[in-house]
């Protein structure tokens, strides 16, 4: 029996979230989530998909677990109700989503107490997100030492990012001793949906140069010239770049100092405004699309106000990516804004015709939970909306890893 299963984990600070993947046919097996993991009301659902257990349907329980060991072990008693637990022999390896690769991880890697230490030794990178990619490293690994744990990078897609744009234009002793310069995010989505997009071209992707829009709560552009990542919108952190749910994306840096100066606000305040009260919260308390969308329909100033500031910045991006790709084949729109929000497709692509974007307006606003075109039929670039799949492109890459 060959192993082609791959258990996809993705450790949040307080959650869980997983899914097991049959690489032989790129189906799921099953899904689920732990999370609120350290209080009394813990949470966990699971959802089998495939075989007798998925008759049964979706499971959830709730109680304590105390910490992550305790719910991958939760984790792994689900799966083994559904007789495809982590003893399994078909299982092929367990791929972690690691939010920061800095320089040093630009591919999937395995992992062994090396990688890991140079895992953890990126924490100042990514504060919030490494430490708990570590945690469900280590305890992935007690469970099962003896298959492949492979790291999947959110920041290694766009390593390929030519050094003049990975550059900030700051003193160079400066910037090496501090690492700062820009790394990219959403990475494997990226990837997926400018793969995803050659292929709904029926072209090879080597072929293919395509603007993508992964447009969530976070948001982020991406120049991709034959499935290599030339430019994108995220730095050194996902704030810069586009105007998003909670983040302000690109700013002037001298609006830290007049805070700082004149507002007398401290370090963490102004981190905290510009990361979690900005952006569309910012401009009119809401970070929900639908909300903002609703309530600007209803003649809401502010709600407008917000959504043509998201979408003026959005134009700007694929501007100015249309110029550093030179040719654009296709404009791709995904996550939960991009794939929902036709509203926001539209408005971004308005008036564009110049750069050969042109809808038709009656398949934008028709909904489906395909990859499609969205394009008018004698629109020079394609428009395609792409359903994002982050989990598997990083089953994808883990298994093309330890089948090599």
């Amino acid at each position: 029996m060959t192993a082609s299963r791959v258990l996809v984990l993705n450790s949040g600070s307080s959650s869980v979230k997983y899914q097991l993947l049959d690489m032989a046919d790129r189906s799921r097996l099953a899904v689920g989530l732990v999370e609120r993991i350290g209080e009394e009301t813990s949470r966990l659902v699971h959802e089998p998909l495939a075989g007798p257990a998925a008759a049964g349907g979706k499971r959830e329980r709730t109680g304590p677990i105390a910490d992550h060991e305790a719910a991958l072990k939760a984790v792994a008693a689900e799966l083994a109700a559904d007789g495809t637990g982590l003893d399994s022999p078909e299982l092929a390896a367990v791929g972690h989503r690691v939010v920061h690769g800095g320089t040093r991880f630009t591919r999937p890697t395995v992992i062994d107490d090396e990688v890991l230490t140079e895992i953890r030794n990126l924490i100042p990178l990514a504060p919030l997100h490494n430490p708990a990619n570590v945690t469900g490293i280590e305890v992935a690994r007690s469970l099962r030492a003896d298959i492949p744990q492979i790291a999947v990078f959110d920041t290694a897609f766009h390593s390929t990012m030519p050094e003049y744009v990975a550059r900030y234009a700051i003193d160079a002793a400066t910037a090496d001793a501090y690492s700062v310069r820009r790394y990219g995010f959403h990475g494997t989505s990226h990837a997926y949906v400018s793969r995803a997009t050659a292929g709904l071209l029926g072209r090879p992707v080597e072929d293919v140069n395509v603007i993508v829009l992964h447009l969530g709560n976070g948001a982020s552009a991406s120049a991709v010239r034959g499935g290599v990542c030339v430019e994108t919108s995220m730095g050194m952190t996902p704030l810069e770049g586009l105007v998003m749910g909670t983040r302000s994306g690109d700013l002037d840096p001298a609006v830290v100092f007049h805070l700082a100066r004149v507002g007398g606000l401290s370090v963490d305040e102004i981190d905290s405004l510009l990361n979690k009260k900005s952006g569309l919260l910012g401009m009119c308390g809401d970070n929900d699309m639908r909300e903002v969308l609703r309530r600007a329909g209803e003649g809401d100033e502010s709600a407008r106000l917000a959504f043509d500031a998201y979408v003026h910045r959005l134009k700007k991006y694929i501007g100015a990516y249309s110029a550093v790709l030179g040719r654009v084949d296709a404009v791709a729109f995904t996550a939960g804004v991009g794939e929902n929000a036709h509203q926001v497709r539209e408005a971004a692509l308005d008036g564009l015709a110049e750069l050969g974007l042109a809808l038709d307006l009656e398949a934008n606003a028709a909904r489906s939970p395909q990859p499609r075109l969205v394009s008018a039929d004698y629109a020079r670039v394609a428009v395609a909306v792409v359903p994002t799949d982050e989990e598997l492109e990083i089953a994808t890459q883990a298994y093309a890893l330890v089948t090599q």
